[in-house]
């Protein structure tokens, strides 16, 4: 698969938030998206205005960096000189598909977007402590992983509603217990360690974490200090998502 192109558009509010968005930008990339971002594409003398039209027409998605200042330029149509010109119009909006805009907030106490994005569903960047979160959200939308799978029409109606779960097929949880059953194939004992499981997942500690907790609410895994136990639920839940074969 071909990694998605991001178009980053922000204000230069000041020289920490630039910091911020170029470590946001970093991230991306270093996760497998095209992030294109003015500190990296543009040099000194190059079109501005171009530069920006051109990327929007052509990148797969546009992530709209909503601080106060972005709000309020892109409310006024503001256009100056310099970095300022960075910022999206509703005017240059309205060429492009704009069913590929995602609004990121990165404010402080609100969650306020331009008014020509209202209706639109935004992530919530604001909280440094649940950034990871954040990003599970926002990846899982650029690389077309959503946390469910939208399940087929079933032939059974009258099923009740405890076994008429989603079935998981690319969610966190699925990911946690794919790297404890690999983590207990490696064990010539069978012995699970917590840390040896993360270094076996694809994703983030943190986001390991969060769904091994979310696994664990559910009765599938339990852990006991450094080592994790599969329970009974745990072991079929495996062999029913095929990440075991019987």
């Amino acid at each position: 698969m071909n990694p998605p192109v991001v178009f980053i558009s922000y204000s230069h509010d000041s020289a920490e938030h630039k910091a911020w968005v170029l470590d946001f930008a970093t991230t991306l990339r270093n996760r497998g998206v095209d992030a294109v971002l003015d500190q990296w594409d543009l040099r000194p003398g190059d079109d501005l205005p171009h530069f920006m039209e051109t990327q929007l027409s052509s990148c797969d998605f546009v992530l709209m960096i909503c601080t106060e200042v972005y709000v309020e330029k892109a409310n006024a149509g503001a256009g100056g000189v310099g970095y300022e010109k960075m910022i999206m119009t509703s005017s240059l909006l309205s060429r492009i598909n704009n069913n590929k805009v995602i609004p990121i907030i990165r404010q402080k106490g609100a969650n306020k977007l331009p008014t020509f994005m209202q209706s639109k569903l935004y992530i919530n960047f604001s909280n440094d402590d649940e950034i990871e979160y954040s990003f599970d959200d926002l990846l899982r939308t650029l690389l077309n992983a959503p946390l469910y799978e939208k399940p087929p029409i079933g032939t059974a109606p009258f099923a009740p509603m405890q076994s008429s779960r989603p079935d998981r097929t690319s969610d966190g949880i699925r990911s946690v217990m794919e790297a404890i059953a690999a983590t207990a194939n490696q064990s010539r004992k069978g012995t699970i360690f917590f840390d040896t499981a993360v270094k076996n997942s694809s994703l983030h500690r943190l986001s390991f974490e969060r769904y091994f907790a979310e696994a664990s609410d559910q009765g599938l895994v339990f852990r006991s200090h450094a080592i994790v136990q599969l329970t009974d639920e745990g072991r079929e839940y495996i062999f029913r998502n095929g990440i075991v074969d019987l």
